[in-house]
């Protein structure tokens, strides 16, 4: 299994009730195997440009560890879901430490 990070934008008026929508995302991960390590709410936010006619969606960010056989059918389940405006399935990888970078530029 390997850990991805996952961005998801909800639908605004899903603010006031998005307990439903991130227990219906939580369910699909597990369903495929996977497990979420952190979860953060980032809260409704402007768009840069409307998506499906929305100009505001609920930011919420996962970290998720999944088979990465499982990645294709993640994105496209969450292609199909109506609470979901938008997402990122990214790749997880632990940032370089500040001593790494150091001994680089010295070199």
């Amino acid at each position: 299994m390997r850990d991805y990070e996952l961005v998801v934008l909800f639908h605004p008026d899903l603010e006031l009730d998005l307990d439903k929508p991130q227990a219906k995302l939580e369910k699909i991960i597990k369903d495929l195997g996977g497990k979420i390590n952190t979860t953060d709410n980032w809260g409704k936010r402007r768009l840069a440009y409307p998506i499906k006619k929305q100009e505001y969606a609920v930011y919420v960010y996962y970290e998720v560890s999944l088979d990465s056989q499982k990645v294709g059918k993640l994105d496209t389940t969450l292609n199909i879901t109506d609470e979901v405006i938008r997402h990122l399935l990214t790749q997880h990888e632990e940032a370089p430490e500040a001593d790494d970078t150091e001994e680089a530029e010295e070199e």
